[in-house]
Formats: C-alpha cells, sequence, structure tokens
C-alpha cells in the first residue's frame, strides 16, 4: 500500500510537472474561406495538429506555471491549397501579450505579418521537432515564432533576459537556409524572418532590446502603481532606446513594426496627459520612426 501510493505520488508529480513546462498557450485559426472544393476536414486536422504542437512541445528549460503561460494567436490565411502535393500557401498574423503588473490589462508584446507562411502538410501527419534537425518547414516556422516570443517575453522581465532562447531562435534559422521555402534567407527582404532575427539581436540594436524591459516592466508595470513615474519612464525609454535603434541602424524595420502595433497604446498613454514639451518630444521621435501612422501621433498632441 505505501509503495503504491508513492508510485501514485510520483506519477501525480510527473504529472504536475508536464503539465506547468510548456511556456505557451496558442490560439490556431485557419482561415480558407477562399479555398473551394475541398474537404474543410484537412483544415480542421491541421489546425488541431498546430495547437496541439505548440502548447504540448517544451520549447526551452524554463519551467512555467500555467497561469504564466505566453498568450498568443497565429491566424493563417490558406490563400492556395495543392491536394495532389498537399502544398498550402499562406499568410499568417502573428501576435502574442504580455499581462500588466497589477491590472486586467493586457499589452501586445508582439504582432506581424509574415506574407511567406508556406508548407506541406498532409491530413493526420505527425508534427514532431527538433533543434538540430530542421527538415520540415512547417515544425520550423512554429519554432521559429515560439522561440521568439519566449524569447522577447523574457526580455520584457529583466534586460536581455531572452538571450539564450533569442540564439535558439538564430540556430534555427541558420538550420532553416537549406529548406525550399522563402522567408529564411539573408537579403531576400528586410522584414523577412532572417532579418526580423538578425536584427534583433545584432549589437548595433541592443538599445532596442533595453527597450523591451524598460517599456513594460518600468513603464506600463511602473504605470499601475504610479501612472506618472511610468509614463515618464517610457519617455526616457522612447528618446534613449527606441530613437537610438533607429538612428544606429535606420534600414532595420523593427522601430517600424513596433510602433505600428503599439500606435494605439501610446496615443492612449499621452493624450492629455504630459507636459507640452513632453508630447511633442514623443511626437517628433514618432513621426520619424514611422511616418505612416502619423494619425494617431496626432492624437499626442491633443
Amino acid at each position: 500500500m505505501y509503495k503504491t501510493l508513492i508510485i501514485i505520488f510520483i506519477v501525480t508529480t510527473l504529472i504536475d510537472h508536464s503539465l506547468s513546462a510548456q511556456e505557451l498557450q496558442a490560439k490556431v485559426t485557419i482561415n480558407h474561406n477562399q479555398i473551394q472544393g475541398t474537404d474543410a476536414s484537412v483544415f480542421d486536422n491541421l489546425q488541431q495538429s498546430l495547437e496541439h504542437f505548440i502548447n504540448e512541445h517544451q520549447w526551452t528549460n524554463l519551467q512555467f506555471a500555467r497561469n504564466e503561460r505566453i498568450v498568443c494567436n497565429f491566424n493563417i490565411t490558406v490563400t492556395k491549397y495543392d491536394k495532389s502535393s498537399n502544398q498550402f500557401t499562406c499568410f499568417a498574423l502573428i501576435n502574442a501579450n504580455r499581462p500588466v503588473y497589477n491590472s486586467s490589462y493586457n499589452t501586445s508584446l508582439y504582432s506581424n505579418k509574415d506574407i511567406d507562411f508556406n508548407f506541406e502538410f498532409s491530413q493526420f501527419d505527425q508534427l514532431n521537432f527538433k533543434d538540430n534537425t530542421v527538415d520540415n518547414q512547417l515544425t520550423a516556422l512554429f519554432a521559429y515564432y515560439a522561440y521568439l516570443i519566449i524569447g522577447i517575453d523574457l526580455d520584457s522581465f529583466s534586460p536581455y533576459g531572452g538571450t539564450d532562447v533569442l540564439q535558439q531562435c538564430i540556430n534555427l534559422t541558420n538550420n532553416a537556409q537549406s529548406l525550399n521555402y522563402s522567408g529564411w534567407k539573408a537579403f531576400e527582404t528586410s522584414k523577412n524572418r532572417f532579418a526580423i532575427i538578425n536584427d534583433y539581436m545584432d549589437e548595433g540594436m541592443k538599445p532596442f532590446r533595453k527597450l523591451q524591459y524598460e517599456y513594460y516592466r518600468t513603464g506600463l508595470d511602473e504605470m499601475s502603481i504610479n501612472a506618472e513615474r511610468g509614463r515618464i519612464n517610457i519617455t526616457s525609454t522612447i528618446e534613449d532606446n527606441l530613437n537610438k535603434a533607429h538612428k544606429e541602424k535606420p534600414l532595420s524595420l523593427l522601430p517600424q513594426i513596433w510602433t505600428d502595433y503599439k500606435k494605439e497604446e501610446l496615443a492612449k498613454i499621452y493624450k492629455g496627459k504630459g507636459t507640452q514639451k513632453e508630447k511633442e518630444q514623443i511626437y517628433n521621435m514618432l513621426l520619424e520612426i514611422n511616418a505612416s501612422q502619423s494619425k494617431y501621433w496626432d492624437e499626442i498632441e491633443k
């Protein structure tokens, strides 16, 4: 009886450990409205397989409690499907959120569109992934974004805290060069998967990584305690880090991408708050970095 209780305890502990190990709480959506005359079961199976794969795989050696998992979404739109070759032509919107300390507010941690989210998938394929063997486009895509999201999340809680995980993302990208798909190669575009992680880890973009910590941890998290102090910290990190990163590496699109998904939040932070000098300072910097979002920056000056 005693041995039985020990076995039950060990099994229960292992199950609890397994449940708390995974880092992501991802929702996958497959939009196949553009595909006609195809049994929808293949898209349903794809969605279920992907959610199970990304949520049940342990991507790092870190331990995340269930309520600490990073909430993220993969909205995949299928524009072409070839049943004979099992080829999917898609684009995907990927976003991840981060809770703000002592509040019910969730802020965008990452959001971007991948226009080369193409892969091969046969119904009921088993999705497996090993770091040192990158031979499947679909699992490589999700591994890339898993590492990127976890790394950025860790950067938001401690300065450069995601370095090891982000290095895994770079290693995967390098190993994926042999895959016969767009998005992995250097100089292909300035916004593909290679460019995103390469720029993020570039020495000249260290201020951008520092921004991740200061904006979230000393800015938004602080605002729940002292809104004035938190906003001032955000002003300081935009000037010292975002603006500096933009000037250090003006061809990098990371500052523009960041301001694209932060535009509404930034407008709300400054609208009707702060001194006129502070508002003008922020307005001018954001306009220089991303003039396409000027209507949101105009809100800052009100």
